[in-house]
């Protein structure tokens, strides 16, 4: 749900007493499918958030809650910022929002208001075709990262090693499914794969974490690492216009066009880590593809292509 739209939601019900989701809907600008997933999605986060079923029923605040917030409890207040968190960090409305939420809490439960926004965040740029759900173990992390306590990891490797960590959660990021938790360890900043944890153990040990961290950041430095590993490669391909979608589908941000000639056909940048990397998404093209340079992957395209024929065309 949009922080945006949470925050209005949570207005046009204190201001009206109840609301249905059509009404919402209408106010908000959405559907009215829409509307009722952020009303259930308030409620099923633990927002006092309840609908009225029958004649004349809807959606109001339990107990007459204000938006000043001082009717949530603590679990309530932490649900509602780890709600809003992830997608106010795209939108400066929503953060201008945000601090006007915590800002209505009650003293008490402001610091852990604040971890609860800061602890996830959303990236929805894709590195991988497979889809995953939401490990059970990132809830416990997000404790722990509100809470700032250390956590111990058995953590497996992409290379398959197996260790035990000790770590000071900082934050965690949904990208497209797949969940990284970004931890300070004694070699300093690192980030790990939720789905490669096999176990985990909260202590009753403090977490440290620097004044200055925000997690917005240290992703994108995240990224950058990454996008640089993966793009050591570059080549350059002529393709009909047509299938220019279907390239930049396998590719995605690595796919760059790059001017467009006479006979219908674009000229496209495209990068891996590899030139073999790059061969192997572009051999199932066959002939609709050109591959101008490097020769590297030239190169890989032919031996690919010597493998398969000796392998698969009969004499």
């Amino acid at each position: 749900m949009r922080a945006d739209r949470l925050v209005a939601a949570l207005l046009l019900m204190q201001s009206r007493g109840q609301v249905t989701a059509s009404e919402l809907a209408a106010e908000l600008e959405v559907s009215v499918a829409t509307a009722r997933r952020d009303l259930e999605a308030m409620s099923a986060a633990g927002i006092p958030v309840y609908p009225q079923p029958g004649r004349g029923g809807g959606w109001s605040l339990v107990g007459g809650a204000r938006t000043d917030l001082s009717g949530l409890s603590a679990t309530e207040a932490q649900a509602l910022f780890l709600l809003v968190g992830p997608a106010a960090a795209v939108s400066d409305e929503a953060k201008a929002a945000l601090r006007k939420l915590v800002r209505a809490l009650p003293q008490t439960f402001r610091a852990d208001a604040e971890a609860a926004a800061s602890a996830t965040m959303i990236d929805p740029t894709r590195w991988s075709e497979r889809e995953r759900r939401r490990p059970e173990v990132v809830d416990l992390l997000q404790n722990a990262v509100i809470r700032r306590r250390k956590v111990r990891l058995n953590y497996v490797s992409g290379a398959r090693e197996r260790t035990e960590r000790l770590v000071d959660p900082w934050g965690l990021v949904d990208k497209d499914d797949v969940w990284y938790l970004i931890a300070g360890t004694e070699r300093g900043q690192r980030t790990f794969r939720v789905d490669r944890i096999e176990a985990f153990e909260p202590t009753g040990q403090e977490a440290e974490r620097p004044d200055d961290f925000e997690l917005a950041a240290a992703w994108e430095r995240v990224v950058g690492e990454v996008e640089q590993r993966r793009s050591r490669t570059w080549a350059t391909v002529l393709i009909e216009s047509r299938f220019l979608a279907i390239l930049r589908d396998h590719f995605g941000q690595h796919c760059h066009t790059d001017g467009e000639l006479d006979d219908g056909r674009v000229r496209v940048r495209l990068a891996a880590p590899t030139p073999l990397d790059i061969a192997r998404n572009l051999a199932g093209w066959g002939a609709t593809i050109d591959v101008v340079e490097p020769q590297s992957v030239r190169a890989e395209l032919g031996r690919i292509g010597t493998e398969l024929a000796g392998r698969y065309i009969t004499p």
